[in-house]
Formats: structure tokens, C-alpha cells, sequence
């Protein structure tokens, strides 16, 4: 069994130069968000900025533009309606909040057709898939897609355990060339190749909002360069870590996801300064 550590993440985290630009550590993409639930755009933006991206383009709801101008004022805001030019992004993360309507499911497709960069399917793009399987064969290689286990079910059938939906995700990865990251207590990433066991986080995640926060952490992370595979295991590693670190204002019952986002500094400096 290989379990994520705080060693094996420390080893991953690339140093920042010090003379480096905003350029340099790559524009996010991000599709969220819909007239009701404009939390989950702004949960992934913060997460995703907070998570050391250079650039973040946030794509609403016209009508809901002002929301993530207002209180995510260092991303750019590009409207739904607009046909978006994929051009000069450099990691996509898809579907928190964004509506599982016959307009949502054309842009998604549109997305996994055009885009040459790397992707990350959450939460209603996960829907729009399962509801069409055809659409699997749509997605790119090396897509991370990050279905909790009720979404995993819908994709690809009821399990009875854990363990059965395990075997099943090695099955799927391996067929669609994929990764998935398999949440819940104790969070799976797995590739064609390979399974890792997260060893952090706390039952304070399990409220709406976490979700969100991880897609905007991986799509961050993409957007730096990192590999897929490396991406979902430094984000999965440090989503749980810094609800850890948040037990230390808040309990399980009152922690917020917005609380542990305020924690993503302390969390980089915990790995970092490991022995």
C-alpha cells in the first residue's frame, strides 16, 4: 500500500524562484459556478490562488460576474456566454456548480474537444458525464477526474464497499488512460499504474465546500507544471493537512472550508520546513 507522507509531498513541491514573475507559474482556468451556488466559483478561485498559481481566469454567469469580481478580486473574470479562447491557459479545472443543463453539457464537450492542456472534471461536469457514458470516450488522457463516492457510483455502478470501487477505478483508469481521485475518509488516487492512500485530513471536511476547494488546488497546481499524477498527490496531501492544521482555531463540528483555505500558508511551511 502506498500512503502519501509528508516526506514523499516535500520532495514533489518544486522551490520558487525568487526572481520569478507571475508568468511563470501559470494561468488556471477555471469553469464554476451558476445562479444559487456562485460559492463553489469562489471556493475554487480562492483555493486555486491561495494554492500558488500565477494567473486565474474564473468563467460565470454573465449575470453573475460581479459576485467573484467582488470577492476574488485578483482573478480575471471571463462570461459563460462568451466562446472562451483556450489560448495561453495552462491547466482547465471543470464542473463546481456549474449546472448540468443541455448549454452546460455542450461547453463541457466543447472543452474536453478542444482543450490541449491538462484537465480536472468535478462535481456537474461528473454528472453530465454519467448521465451519457459516451461522453467518456471525449476525455483527454491524463484527465484527473474527482468524484466522491456517490458520483463514482454514477459513473460506473453501485458499489457495496470501498474496496470493490477501488478495483473498479483501477479498471477505468487503465482503460481510459485517466486519474481518479476517490474521496472520502480515506482518499484514493489512482492511475493505470498505480493507488496512493492520503494520510491527512479530518472529519471537518465533510461539508459542501470541500469539493470545490480540491478542484481548485489541483487545477493550480496543473497550471504550475506539474504532472498530473503529482498534482492530484500534492493537492489531495495538502487539502487534508491544512484542515489539520485548522483543528487549531476550530473544532471538526464549526470548521469551514473558507477556514482551511486561510490555512493553505502555514501548510506549504509545514511541508517545507519538515525534517
Amino acid at each position: 500500500m502506498n500512503l502519501l507522507t509528508n516526506n514523499e509531498i516535500k520532495s514533489c513541491l518544486k522551490q520558487r524562484e525568487l526572481l520569478s514573475n507571475k508568468s511563470d507559474h501559470g494561468h488556471a482556468f477555471i469553469i464554476a459556478g451558476r445562479k444559487g451556488v456562485m460559492g463553489s466559483a469562489v471556493i475554487a478561485a480562492r483555493s486555486c490562488l491561495r494554492s500558488g498559481v500565477g494567473l486565474l481566469t474564473v468563467c460565470v454567469p454573465v449575470e453573475e460576474r460581479n459576485i467573484v469580481q467582488n470577492t476574488v478580486p485578483e482573478a480575471m473574470v471571463l462570461m459563460r456566454e462568451d466562446d472562451p479562447n483556450l489560448e495561453g491557459f495552462s491547466a482547465i479545472g471543470i464542473g463546481p456548480g456549474m449546472g448540468t443543463d443541455e448549454a452546460s453539457e455542450e461547453r463541457l464537450v466543447s472543452m474536453l474537444v478542444q482543450s490541449r492542456v491538462p484537465l480536472v472534471l468535478d462535481a456537474d461536469a461528473l454528472t453530465i458525464i454519467a448521465r451519457n457514458k459516451k461522453r467518456f470516450g471525449c476525455i483527454p488522457e491524463n484527465t484527473i477526474i474527482t468524484p466522491h463516492t456517490g458520483e463514482f457510483d454514477r459513473l460506473f455502478g453501485v458499489h457495496k464497499t470501498n474496496e470493490a470501487r477501488i478495483k473498479t477505478a483501477r479498471i477505468k483508469a487503465a482503460e481510459y488512460r485517466i486519474m481518479i481521485v476517490l474521496k472520502g475518509p480515506e482518499t484514493a488516487i489512482i492511475s493505470a499504474g498505480e493507488i496512493w492512500y492520503n494520510t491527512t485530513g479530518n472529519a471537518g471536511l465533510a461539508k459542501g465546500g470541500s469539493g470545490d476547494a480540491l478542484t481548485g488546488i489541483i487545477t493550480s497546481f496543473l497550471a504550475q507544471g506539474y504532472d498530473p499524477i503529482i498534482a492530484a498527490k500534492i493537492a489531495v496531501y495538502f487539502h487534508g493537512l491544512a484542515a489539520d492544521l485548522t483543528l487549531n482555531q476550530q473544532s471538526m463540528e464549526s470548521m469551514l472550508i473558507t477556514d482551511v483555505i486561510e490555512n493553505f500558508g502555514k501548510t506549504f511551511e509545514m511541508i517545507r520546513n519538515s525534517v
